[in-house]
């Protein structure tokens, strides 16, 4: 076997663990999200916004893929739950941006601290240099999906139009 197949069967094997991951992932997620009562796109909504927040309703339904109506529902849900805020800008009262709520992401973290320990236990039998490989593969792996993410969003709205 070639070198460039070799290379190609690796690739395709981490590209099938990663979507069996995306699976794995899927299913914790679905978990805690019934645990705080929400849907799941609620509670990845308020991730982004915890993490990358505030942002406007517009920005938000772009960064997670939804349409603005859809959005709406989300954000209703959330704020109902106490999750985030919606604020009117002081200045353009047209202009909203949403706020995650201090102290809720804590409740989530809890949630996910099983699997926080899980990876404990698996870092533990390796060294910092494979360990700084791994987090850098998977970072890059994470642009590599927006990226991907970003395409398909733009072949669907030039579909559209």
């Amino acid at each position: 076997m070639s070198t460039v197949d070799a290379r190609r069967q690796q690739a395709h094997a981490i590209t099938m663990a990663l979507r069996e991951l995306r699976v794995q992932l899927s299913l914790l997620n679905h978990q805690i999200a019934g645990q705080v009562e929400l849907k799941d796109i609620d509670v990845d909504c308020f991730e982004l916004v915890s993490r990358e927040g505030p942002l406007s309703p517009t920005a938000l339904a772009r960064r997670a893929g939804l349409h603005p109506a859809t959005m709406t529902g989300v954000l209703d849900r959330l704020e109902r739950g106490g999750w985030v805020t919606r604020e009117r800008d002081a200045t353009d009262r047209r202009a909203v941006s949403v706020h995650a709520v201090r102290g809720r992401a804590a409740e989530l973290v809890r949630l996910y601290a099983g699997l926080g320990r899980e990876i404990e236990q698996l870092c533990a039998g390796h060294d910092e240099a494979e360990l700084a490989l791994v987090a850098d593969l998977l970072r890059r792996t994470i642009q590599a999906g927006r990226l991907a993410t970003d395409g398909l969003a733009a072949n669907r709205a030039s579909a559209t139009t």
